[in-house]
């Protein structure tokens, strides 16, 4: 064996990827990066906030001081203040004398809407996680696996060409035979395009991921008119006018109709509502950015893998309308392009075929690889000159 034969040799088993990749589930990302952003500050802005208030109200202690009357007792002034929170209602005279109550019950379920909400913007990351996430992680594995069989399977192809070319003593027959295989598709692979084609007329995990996020932006909506509605009635109220007419107090004749109380959590709650307001309007843009990811196609993670030749869905027009399972699984994959140990090899391959001389003879990795080893392309001129001259 010559030692350029040797050379080849090893730099085809070199391009081979190992066989074994041991437990590859875990390692699998079953949600995009943008995705998990949203799911996260969607989920835990809420949490923190809640955190916060429940921080505030323990080490502050009570919520609201009421200006008692000066006569009263300790207990009695901690029954005020026990009774105006629990009632949280305020006072108002109109124009006609008559009095107007106005609930400021927002301040007293800040922390427990906070948890509805969380609760509620988990839903559709629950909705993803049952409904799409078992059949998307066995396409990625699948089509994972077959990608980097179908890169080594090229690369076998080609060491068992040059060991074919080695013992060939006739070159006319090698490349007779290896025109014909070429003719006749003997190089391609047509179960992995086959079932991305497949997937093309596949619309079940493309509708979860809608859904997933139409709901995302039906809560945001929703907590958008939530915090308008109520929280804006009683955004800038510090103070309110309590009635305490009940109770033990109810025989009191010295006790006022209505004593004012003060809300001393106020630039809490407004801070609250500000920013849940500030975060969940940042997060708007992201979703819809998210959607419009599914009407078009990742076409350069397709044009890397058009290089096996296995894999043509750009070059026959294969490609239509990108609301598909192919476009997720897509996505997924360039998410995922960590496990494709063979996109590596590919990218270089690409950049590499247009720097060659020879590149309008390079359609496939095998054609690459072929020409790495010391073997042409296509059969070389001087074999086609004298096929023709022989010829009567």
């Amino acid at each position: 064996m010559s030692l350029a034969h040797t050379a080849a040799e090893y730099m085809l088993s070199d391009a081979l990827l190992p066989s074994y990749r041991g437990p590859r589930l875990k390692g699998l990302r079953l949600e995009l990066p943008l995705d998990r952003m949203v799911k996260f500050v969607a989920v835990g802005f809420p949490l923190l906030l809640m955190s916060l208030a429940f921080a505030q109200e323990f080490s502050s202690g009570s919520p609201i001081s009421c200006f008692s009357p000066s006569n009263f007792s300790v207990r009695q002034a901690a029954y005020v203040d026990s009774s105006c929170w629990d009632s949280l209602v305020h006072h108002e005279q109109d124009e006609q004398g008559q009095y107007q109550t106005k609930s400021l019950w927002p301040h007293k379920a800040l922390p427990y809407s906070l948890l509805a909400l969380a609760v509620v913007m988990y839903l559709p990351a629950l909705l993803w996680q049952y409904a799409a996430v078992p059949a998307l992680s066995s396409d990625l594995l699948f089509i994972i696996s077959e990608l980097d069989k179908s890169y080594n399977r090229s690369i076998r192809l080609v060491q068992h060409m040059v060991k074919i070319r080695q013992k060939s003593s006739d070159p006319h027959v090698f490349w007779d035979e290896l025109e014909k295989a070429r003719k006749e598709r003997y190089f391609e692979f047509p179960l992995l395009e086959r079932y991305l084609a497949c997937k093309q007329r596949s619309h079940s995990l493309v509708a979860t991921y809608l859904l997933r996020n139409t709901l995302l932006l039906l809560i945001t909506s929703a907590t958008f008119l939530y915090l308008g509605h109520f929280h804006l009635d009683v955004f800038f109220q510090e103070e309110f006018s309590c009635s305490i007419k009940g109770g033990f107090l109810s025989n009191e004749a010295h006790v006022p109709d209505l004593i004012t109380c003060r809300l001393t959590f106020l630039s809490v709650f407004q801070t609250v509502s500000l920013s849940s307001v500030a975060a969940y309007a940042l997060l708007v843009p992201v979703i819809l950015y998210n959607l419009t990811r599914l009407c078009r196609w990742d076409k350069r993670l397709l044009s890397v893998y058009e290089m096996l030749p296995a894999f043509d869905l750009l070059s026959r027009k294969m490609l239509g309308c990108p609301v598909n399972d192919l476009n997720v699984i897509l996505l997924f994959l360039r998410a995922n392009i960590s496990e494709l140990l063979s996109f590596s090899w590919l990218s270089v391959v690409c950049v590499l075929k247009d720097t060659t001389s020879q590149k309008h003879n390079i359609d496939t990795v095998v054609d690459f690889m072929t020409l790495l080893a010391g073997l042409e392309p296509s059969k070389p001129k001087h074999l086609t000159h004298r096929v023709c001259e022989e010829q009567p």
